[in-house]
């Protein structure tokens, strides 16, 4: 019996990631129909009109900013007093932003620290403990707080939220006033914690949302696989869930802290502002950028409108560096983005 010695030969070799001359041949014939061309231009012209939106933006705001910036009689980035009519300095305009900076950076930080654990939480309960019938009430109910205006946040909490803290603020006051941090002298709760508390709430239904729309895109058999070695569930969450879903959360988080730290309204109804900074975030004071652009800009003058500008071209700068850091701390993670799951 004949025992055929022929093997079938063996394909050319393709280099890796480089698409073989077939489908380089079908990706440029597909290439050339109306549909891809109208789909290509459309999509094209939808980044660029997005980058024209965003260049005349900062060209608008530089351009406002240099004529206010011109003309100041104080240090921009480390005065503390807003004056720009030079009424308490003999006519010549005086301000700058050491404050807002300040109470912007440290009032979304507070709200981060506060909400980001929170919502965590409730995305891990909605996708992996709650019941079915249980879950979607929830998750509506999260949905519609991303709903509510910002303006009845604000009311809700000067009435509501800000006369009921002084309990615990005396709390803290009492066990961690040494630090300094959390020193209370009494008096109305209108401060910078009362604004982080405040903007933690509202940035909640953003954190969670996202969250939990990552935590369920998590492969069954990788929370399989570690129930089948005998995890518990939280060792499933801990070794599974959370290093799948670690950049999700990162985005999440950047999405709050963009709200936070441009919120205005409810930030303005709740705090008592003041261009001096607080060593304790328990005592009123402080300021925001967008804060004080609600509160002067209707009785700004021309000159006082363009130095409202320049604040905002800073804030502007600063939600950019945000936004560009949590991207670079995304790709250093690719691994727990789900891309190669």
């Amino acid at each position: 019996m004949d025992i055929p010695t022929d093997t079938p030969p063996k394909p050319s070799p393709v280099p890796d990631g480089k698409p073989t001359p077939t489908e380089q041949k079908r990706a440029s014939r597909g290439a050339t129909r109306p549909g891809d061309r109208i789909f290509l231009g459309l999509s094209r012209g939808s980044g660029i009109v997005l980058l024209g939106i965003m260049a005349a933006v900062a060209a608008f705001l530089a351009y406002r900013s240099s004529v206010a910036l011109a003309d100041d009689s104080g240090n921009f980035l480390t005065t503390f007093e807003w004056d720009p009519a030079g009424i308490t300095t003999g006519g010549k305009p005086y301000f700058g932003i050491a404050v807002l900076v300040f109470g912007t950076i440290v009032s979304s930080i507070i709200a981060l620290v506060i909400a980001v654990p929170i919502a965590v939480g409730i995305a891990l309960f909605i996708s992996h403990y709650a019941p079915r019938q249980l879950a979607a009430p929830i998750a509506y109910v999260i949905d519609l707080l991303a709903a509510v205006p910002s303006i009845v946040y604000g009311l809700w909490g000067a009435i509501v939220v800000a006369p009921n803290l002084t309990g615990l603020y005396s709390w803290l006051d009492d066990y961690f006033g040494w630090t300094g941090i959390f020193e209370y002298q009494g008096g109305a709760p209108r401060s910078l914690m009362t604004v982080g508390i405040l903007l933690a709430i509202m940035i909640l239904p953003i954190i969670t949302n996202v969250s939990r729309e990552v935590f369920l895109q998590v492969p069954k058999f990788n929370e399989e696989a570690a129930l089948a070695l005998g995890a518990t569930r939280w060792e499933v969450i801990r070794m599974s869930v959370l290093p799948f879903g670690r950049s999700g959360i990162i985005s999440a988080s950047m999405l709050g802290l963009g709200r936070a730290l441009g919120e205005t309204i409810a930030v303005a109804t709740v705090l008592s502002p003041s261009f001096i900074i607080q060593a304790s975030v328990l005592d009123y004071g402080g300021g925001t950028f967008a804060q004080n652009i609600a509160s002067k800009f209707s009785e700004a003058d021309e000159y006082g409108r363009d130095a409202l500008i320049a604040s905002g071209l800073v804030l502007f700068v600063i939600t950019l560096l945000v936004n560009g850091a949590a991207r670079m701390i995304i790709a250093r993670r690719k691994e727990y983005s789900g891309a190669n799951a």
